[in-house]
């Protein structure tokens, strides 16, 4: 079985989510041959710099106007012309990889090139069945294209919103969103610490997505100076610049602190914390569902980060902390009481999607399957 991956790289999670289900598939068919494409990038570098590094920058210096443009997204038939318009213009060059490659199934994991698919299948250009893998917890009509075989969601609540907004059912299935097979393999939390030289006491990680964005920074301070016996781990992704300061002030407080930059070793990370300080992006909050975590939110970007917040602080899983809380407050509110801080854990766990890459590839082995019968 062959696999087309088409995705976008605003942000890491995408990618991931397409890379994650490349895993599955390769450890199952280890002769089959399956592609990853960061498609703006592929057929045309001039859209993908103005498209995605525009996305990037509007999130780092005016996240609100970000959330303004997604808002609008949502209820201007306007913006959805321009991106089919871009789609259509763009899509010739997936024609033609669709056809040289010949994928037993097309994947995509952003709504840009599912758009591009669904065009191209509607004008019978190309005949391969498709998933969608939503990789927020949250539904947009951006994602809403026809021709499309399956959608992957997070969860059973936003399958029921996509069906009140007349996706078929039969089309849409609550399996997670796939993670990287590391993360189901779970250290016991004393020997992750002591591989990492932290000492066995109560760990904070702090996150901030792959790029570093967000009030890390005060974030950091804030719990470096609380009272409590805590170390923490602070990720700090991309952003070389943010991880020189705080390695350079972390000498100033009395707590082992352990400061990355962007690091595969998420996994290991995750076994050794005891909550996770983090923006809720969908790929992060996934694997820390599965790995049983609470989380503190900091920093959602206006939109479907803000939406991702909102379920894990319905569900029970998380609660949302702004610059100016206290800390203290929060600590107490939630680790000295016994009862709110296992039912986070508990509710994480529920949450948790651990066998959602298993569950895609039969869903691609069944479509593969009715798609050579036809």
């Amino acid at each position: 079985m062959d696999v087309l991956f088409l995705s976008i790289s605003m942000g890491a999670g995408h990618l991931k989510a397409a890379y994650a289900l490349k895993e599955y598939i390769e450890k199952k068919y280890p002769h089959s041959k399956n592609m990853v494409v960061d498609t703006f990038k592929y057929v045309n570098p001039l859209a993908h710099k103005l498209i995605v590094d525009g996305y990037l920058k509007t999130i780092k210096l005016n996240p609100k106007l970000y959330g303004k443009l997604y808002n609008l997204s949502e209820y201007k038939k306007g913006l959805s012309k321009v991106s089919h318009f871009i789609s259509v213009m763009l899509s010739y060059k997936i024609e033609k990889l669709v056809k040289e490659f010949k994928p037993s199934v097309i994947v995509c994991t952003h709504p840009f090139p599912l758009q591009m698919v669904s065009y191209l299948k509607k004008e019978n250009k190309i005949f391969t069945p498709t998933i969608a893998v939503l990789t927020d917890y949250v539904n947009h009509p951006l994602w809403f294209h026809k021709n499309i075989e399956a959608f992957i969601v997070g969860h059973e609540y936003i399958k029921q919103d996509m069906i009140r907004c007349g996706i078929p059912r039969e089309t849409i299935f609550s399996y997670g969103v796939p993670v990287s097979q590391i993360f189901l393999n779970k250290k016991k939390k004393t020997v992750a610490k002591s591989e990492l030289s932290l000492d066995d006491k109560f760990t904070l990680l702090i996150m901030g997505g792959s790029l570093g964005y967000g009030d890390l920074e005060s974030t950091f301070i804030n719990f470096a100076k609380s009272f409590r016996e805590v170390q923490l781990i602070v990720v700090c992704g991309k952003n070389k610049k943010l991880k020189k300061k705080l390695e350079n002030i972390s000498y100033a407080f009395n707590k082992n602190i352990k400061v990355y930059g962007y690091t595969d070793n998420i996994s290991k990370l995750m076994d050794a914390s005891d909550v996770v300080v983090t923006k809720p992006g969908g790929m992060t909050i996934s694997e820390a569902l599965i790995k049983e975590l609470p989380m503190f939110i900091i920093s959602p970007i206006p939109g479907q980060e803000e939406r991702n917040a909102k379920f894990l602080v319905t569900s029970g899983a998380a609660i949302i902390i702004s610059k100016n809380d206290d800390v203290e407050n929060i600590l107490c509110q939630t680790l000295d009481n016994w009862l709110r801080f296992e039912h986070m854990k508990k509710m994480a766990k529920n949450l948790s999607m651990p066998h959602s890459g298993e569950s895609i590839l039969k869903l691609m082995e069944d479509l593969a399957y009715k798609f050579t019968i036809n």
